[in-house]
């Protein structure tokens, strides 16, 4: 997973989209496997933090058996940043499709696509059409924003530490 998580997003997307060829099939599994080490770091990281709380020792010493341990304690506390990473990750996904749209690897050409507009408007802009490139490229801002958004509203709700402040 560490090798995977060093290269960057876009790049390993575009390679692996480059190998498997265009669809919506293909672009989900070439998006998904860039995006699975950051779910695999913060699930690691997050629960070797938990696991060393006093609440779980505090379980343990009760006689709590391994199976109640890992679903009461650990999993509850582990899997609330989940959501938050996938707003995050679901804005970068629609900029790396975007890309991969742009370049001509994303989805179908019968496809609805942002990125894929994009390019067909840059044909258009030294006419002096300049709207087919606005209207694309603004939404693709405003979805990316208001997922941002999103994950840091969720950031605020799930953490409590970040409420009172």
């Amino acid at each position: 997973m560490d090798t995977i998580y060093t290269l960057p997003g876009l790049l390993l997307s575009l390679t692996l989209a480059f190998v498997v060829g265009r669809g919506v099939l293909n672009a989900a599994i070439a998006l998904s496997i860039s995006y699975i080490p950051q779910y695999y770091r913060v699930v690691r990281n997050h629960t070797a933090s938990v696991k060393t709380e006093l609440f779980v020792e505090a379980a343990r010493a009760m006689g709590a058996d391994t199976w109640t341990v890992l679903s009461r304690y650990l999993f509850l506390n582990v899997i609330q940043s989940v959501p938050v990473l996938f707003a995050l990750n679901a804005a970068d996904a629609i900029l790396t499709l975007g890309g991969l749209g742009f370049l001509g690897l994303g989805l179908p050409e019968e496809t609805p696509e942002w990125g894929h507009d994009l390019r067909l408007a840059l044909d258009a802009l030294p006419t002096g059409i300049w709207w087919t490139a606005l209207f694309p490229g603004l939404a693709m801002t405003l979805m990316v924003v208001g997922l941002s958004l999103v994950g840091e509203g969720l950031n605020e709700f799930v953490n409590p530490k970040l409420r009172n402040q």
